[in-house]
């Protein structure tokens, strides 16, 4: 056992890396044609509502994320990137037309935004933030109390 505040802070930092490294979560499109798994603890979910992010899920994307170098993909062979903008491409599955990924180009960190609606259940994540909510529809309100941001 350690006996020194540091020497314990150590301990369970290590412990609770290893545990979160067990974490597997699993997901795909709606055929099949592309199924992926993610290594690690995923980060929460941020809802965008941008005018990209609205055309292409019919409404606004919900979306968790990971670092690139985390997720496995199981069967791809359906899986296409367009890049939607030149700072961005999405992941969709060709066969389907499943929206699945997001990811800057360029991006040095290598993250990739997943669909969260994507991955199979139970996901254990929560709903933390709504983004773009300036360029939101005029359909529907934003009421669940999550925190808002204009862009």
């Amino acid at each position: 056992m350690w006996h020194n505040e540091s020497g314990l802070f150590i301990l369970c930092a290590g412990r609770l890396a290893l545990q979160q490294e067990r974490i597997i979560s699993r997901g795909g499109c709606l055929c099949g044609g592309v199924r992926y798994s993610v290594r690690g603890a995923l980060r929460d979910v941020i809802a965008c509502h941008c005018s990209q992010c609205r055309r292409t899920s019919g409404h606004f994307v919900a979306a968790t994320g990971a670092e690139s170098d985390r997720i496995t993909f199981e069967k791809n062979e359906t899986l296409v990137w367009f890049a939607s903008s030149d700072r961005a491409e999405r992941g969709f599955c060709g066969r389907c037309g499943g929206n699945l990924f997001w990811r800057p180009l360029g991006d040095k960190r290598g993250w990739t935004s997943i669909m969260a609606g994507t991955l199979d259940a139970p996901t254990h994540l929560k709903l933390m933030q709504h983004i773009f909510v300036a360029d939101k529809s005029d359909y529907y309100e934003i009421t669940d109390g999550a925190e808002q941001r204009a862009e």
